[in-house]
């Protein structure tokens, strides 16, 4: 019997199927000796050919996102009806009864054009890794998933590998246990070759290639360890604690020899160390959407210690040696995975069935929302969440608690807090997210004195929130809502009225200021200060709860001395740089760049250490000003424990250059200024030449809002919404130009005729449109009988900038190569602002249904406005086609209809759907009405955001102390 094994298989595999007395065809890029230090038979053939590319890196910790899906395009999407031909005759021409894969994609379709059967054998799915990679890069390479998940869906059942990702696009899975190589010596045996005695602690270095230009030196390894090294080049020269291992070295008996292993995380490493009980230390790898299931799966298992990747390359390791030598690794399920698959395997390739519904041949995909990315899943299958997300995710919840502003109607606002904190300043207000916060920080306390590993500590992020704070001192805490994009969005950075609501969700920090010499470090952070030698100096600790719901580092922290380049802080870009070089704790640029920022901008020098826990409640990824929230909140809170008297627009501005110009992405400021300046079942009414507010609009008491999350991730950092907002800036200079031009007499008019006199009030026109600072300051019939036909649906960037030189954004660089929208993305505006104002004074007109169904008509023509632009997706169109479905059926006709309009939000490409409606109890019941029928589409329950709260000025600031009983 013959199978073929496509990509590098678990080598147990292989081994088990051969002494099974099959013939195994293995198809690999791999070296040979893979596969031949394990098994060596004649029924192993190994056949060298590429079918895939897997994750391009530019070295052992750094994926490069684009160019992984370009060299994908190149290797397996442009060739791909040879590669079909050439595999399905090899496979004929072998005779395969089955074809197995781990996990390349045309293996299924190749299979089943020879009509073969298929298996796949992995943790993870190459659709839902580049599904992140598609967001970077733009959703024009979304045609790359879709023929990934079709693919899959020709393979008979998945064998799934613990660690496990959601996969949905195969049709049944088989769960096995660990697959773990086995020993072939002892410890003690292994120890004896290598010369090393049981007295001597042993750290087996397992990046599989090391990260460019990194010398390994001798100071990195405490006193008494010694360090193989795995993947060590023949050039490289190694200091006598470290020793350099064959490149064909058999790495589970040293594994297993070990005290320790540091390296990057994948399924073999991962495995190995949980089946040897062997604490493993690990460093990120960026962007590998595998890590997050396999980093919690040890984590689970007490087996893993997570290293910052500065500690790493710097040297700094002892204190994670001494951390991992103290875990109890508890693994004890089954290592005999490798065994099970092949049995498996064996009997299908003899004819077992183990599928389900035994039906051969793909089966229809349908849409899936997984984890904010858009995937395909087999029809009837549900989306399945591995364990160790979920309990990531129930955590979360535990800490953040249901954000309800509540309020008791016939009297003053109801509070449930225990008074265990004394008040010093500022007003709970009624919140109760505020009071769940403060309750979660005396758990803090409690857990720290005790020293009780308890059920609120089981997560290393709350592990280290309990040593932030010093219960002695003062701890300032604020609080900043997210916003619901009701009118306005993406023509906020072309000038336009918007009009904002604060939501309920708000995120939360505490902050305290304390003398370098009473604050508790980290031992990482203490061990890399005690390397300077220059005794306690000002310190940032940062702790932000949920990260593991977004793939982030749980912890941040700095020499606040790295802000300074003699005596001037670093420069922005120096900034974004310095935490760019880790983006797992890219997210610290958030909330740390505030501290720069009043450094550069008020010039404020901080001489205290800043310890800051960050607890939001805004969910990230959902177009609702996340990071705005998480800005102000920061900021509000480092400026009222220095004592700095900041108004909320200044609060607001500040907070912008973080986002544009520490983190890099390029938005406006609308978001920072509902957060900091929104008042509760208000509108905030700005016109954002830069921020202007004019006023808060009461929401008429008929009139309801609510926000629907498409479970599509968005992030205005990504390639979308960048490319749009280059678009928009470039036809303002095309406008420009042709004003001026048309001002000299030089250009004819779009008609045709020729400008002989230009009339007093068309030059002073002309004149305002040839210097014109923000898009929306054009009229609408002003660009339709002058500019829109002059201007470009599209052009390449290098043509703009022969033409015009520069398109005059601050925060967006023009890529040369790339084609950009300019005709939509310049017209949105443009209309926008019109009706945005429309929209604001109809709020204000008569009560009636025409009132409700304009309002709902001028959200859809923004909605359509967006999708132009490039900014829809499926999910978010789907959610305004359930509104408008509601709304025209038979029974909403009659005089009691409900629900009026929706609209994207925010910076579009995914996040949540702004709706219309009458305030009535039917509406909520549509509403959910709604989330359900998009969750039978997509598998995924929308998040609903109803309610608002206070935004980080009306709520002030709270000067919290312990109450200590003696």
């Amino acid at each position: 019997m013959s199978l073929a094994m496509v990509s590098a298989m678990p080598l147990v595999l292989s081994r088990n199927l051969i002494l099974a007395g099959h013939d195994v065809h293995v198809v690999t890029g791999a070296p040979d000796f893979v596969f031949t230090s394990e098994v060596q038979s004649p029924r192993l053939f190994i056949r060298k050919v590429l079918l895939d590319c897997g994750a391009v890196q530019t070295d052992a910790l750094t994926v490069d996102r684009l160019a992984s899906l370009e060299k994908y395009s190149e290797t397996a999407v442009k060739p791909r009806d040879s590669i079909l031909a050439t595999e399905t005759k090899w496979l004929r021409s072998i005779k395969a009864d089955l074809v197995v894969s781990d996990v390349v994609p045309v293996a299924c379709r190749a299979a089943a054009d020879a009509g073969i059967r298929s298996v796949c054998v992995t943790n993870f799915s190459w659709d839902f890794i580049y599904a992140e990679y598609v967001m970077a890069a733009g959703y024009h390479h979304r045609s790359i998933l879709w023929q990934i998940a079709e693919d899959y869906s020709h393979c008979e059942f998945l064998i799934r590998l613990l660690g496990y990702c959601p996969m949905p696009a195969f049709r049944d899975v088989i769960d096995v246990s660990l697959v773990v190589r086995r020993l072939h010596k002892t410890r003690k045996e292994v120890r004896k070759e290598l010369g090393i005695g049981d007295d001597v602690n042993l750290l087996i270095l397992n990046f599989g290639g090391q990260p460019s230009g990194w010398k390994l030196k001798e100071y990195y390894l405490p006193s008494g360890w010694l360090c193989l090294v795995c993947g060590a080049s023949d050039s490289q020269e190694l200091l006598p604690n470290f020793i350099k291992l064959a490149k064909d070295a058999y790495t589970p008996d040293l594994i297993a020899a070990s005290d320790c292993m540091l390296g990057k995380i994948g399924y073999g490493t991962c495995s190995e160390a949980l089946a040897y009980k062997l604490p493993f230390i690990f460093v990120r790898r960026d962007y590998f959407n595998e890590e997050p299931f396999l980093r919690n799966m040890l984590e689970y298992f007490q087996s893993g210690v997570e290293m910052i990747r500065r500690d790493l390359l710097a040297g700094h390791w002892k204190p994670y040696l001494e951390h991992a030598v103290s875990l109890k690794p508890c693994y004890e399920g089954g290592i005999n995975g490798g065994e099970l698959a092949a049995h498996i395997l064996q009997e299908t390739a003899i004819g077992k069935y183990y599928a389900s519904d035994k039906l051969s041949g793909a089966r229809r995909l349908r849409d899936a929302i997984v984890l904010g990315y858009q995937l395909q899943r087999v029809d009837g299958r549900d989306i399945c969440i591995p364990e160790w997300y979920a309990n990531a995710e129930n955590e979360l919840n535990k800490s953040t608690r249901s954000p309800v502003a509540q309020k008791n109607e016939d009297g003053p606002p109801r509070s449930t807090w225990t008074g265990d904190f004394e008040i010093l300043h500022g007003d709970l207000q009624g919140l109760s997210d505020t009071t769940s916060f403060l309750n979660s920080l005396l758990e803090l306390d409690s857990a720290y004195d005790s020293g009780k590993n308890t059920e609120k500590l089981q997560m290393w992020e709350h592990k280290a929130a309990a040593g932030l704070f010093n219960w002695e001192e003062d701890i300032f805490a604020t609080r900043a809502p997210g916003r619901l994009d009701v009118m306005g969005g993406i023509a906020d950075y072309s000038g336009s009225l918007v009009l904002q609501m604060p939501i309920r969700e708000a995120c939360h920090v505490a902050v305290q200021r304390i003398h370098p010499s009473k604050n508790r470090l980290w031992k990482h952070a203490e061990a890399r200060q005690n390397a300077k030698g220059q005794g306690a100096t000002p310190v940032l600790q940062i702790v932000s709860y949920g990260s593991e719901l977004s793939n982030r580092g749980p912890t941040f922290d700095m020499d606040l001395s790295d802000f300074m380049e003699g005596n001037q802080p670093i420069s922005y870009e120096k900034a974004r740089k310095y935490f760019a070089q880790d983006p797992s704790q890219k997210w610290a640029a958030y909330v740390a760049g505030s501290i720069l920022v009043l450094m550069t901008e008020r010039g404020v020098r901080f001489e205290d250490s800043i310890n800051m826990l960050v607890s939001s409640a805004v969910p990230e990824g959902k177009g609702v000003s996340s990071s705005a929230s998480v800005e102000v909140a920061s900021m509000s809170a480092v400026a009222a424990a220095h004592g700095l008297n900041i108004s909320p627009r200044d609060i607001a501005l500040l907070c912008q250059k973080v986002e544009n110009h520490i983190v890099g992405a390029p938005c406006g400021v609308m978001d920072q200024m509902t957060s900091a300046y929104g008042e509760a079942n208000k509108l905030l009414a700005m016109v954002c030449q830069p921020a202007e507010v004019i006023g808060l609009v009461e929401i008429p008491g008929h009139i309801r809002f609510w926000g629907i999350g498409s479970g599509i991730r968005h992030s205005v950092g990504g390639a979308d919404y960048g490319s749009v907002r280059i678009g928009a800036f470039m036809g303002r200079q095309m406008i420009k130009s042709v004003a001026s031009a048309m001002l000299s007499r030089s250009l004819p008019r779009a008609n045709g005729s020729m400008l002989d006199e230009l009339e007093d009030y068309g030059a002073e026109l002309l004149k305002h449109e040839s210097s014109l600072d923000y898009l929306c300051n054009l009229t609408p019939h002003r660009y339709e009988a002058l500019y829109a036909k002059m201007l470009p649906e599209s052009i390449v960037g290098e043509a703009f900038l022969e033409k015009y030189t520069d398109h005059n954004d601050p925060v967006t660089v023009i890529d040369p190569k790339q084609t950009y929208v300019v005709r939509a993305p310049a017209r949105h505006p443009i209309y926008e602002n019109f009706r945005v104002k429309a929209f604001k004074a109809l709020l204000s007109s008569a009560t009636s249904d025409d009132q409700l169904t304009a309002l709902g008509e001028l959200l859809y023509q923004c909605h359509y406005s967006y999708s132009a632009c490039g900014l829809g997706t499926e999910g978010t169109d789907r959610l305004v086609g359930l509104v408008q479905e509601k709304q025209h059926s038979k029974p909403s006709k009659s005089e009691d209809r409900t629900l009026y309009g929706a609209k994207i939000t925010g910076g579009g490409s995914g996040g949540t759907v702004c709706v219309i409606g009458r305030n009535s109890l039917k509406s909520s019941q549509q509403i959910f009405e709604i989330q359900q029928k998009y969750k039978g589409a997509t598998g995924y329950l929308p998040f609903i955001f109803e309610g608002s709260s206070p935004g980080a000025a009306k709520f002030g600031n709270l000067r919290i102390r312990r109450r200590f009983s003696f």
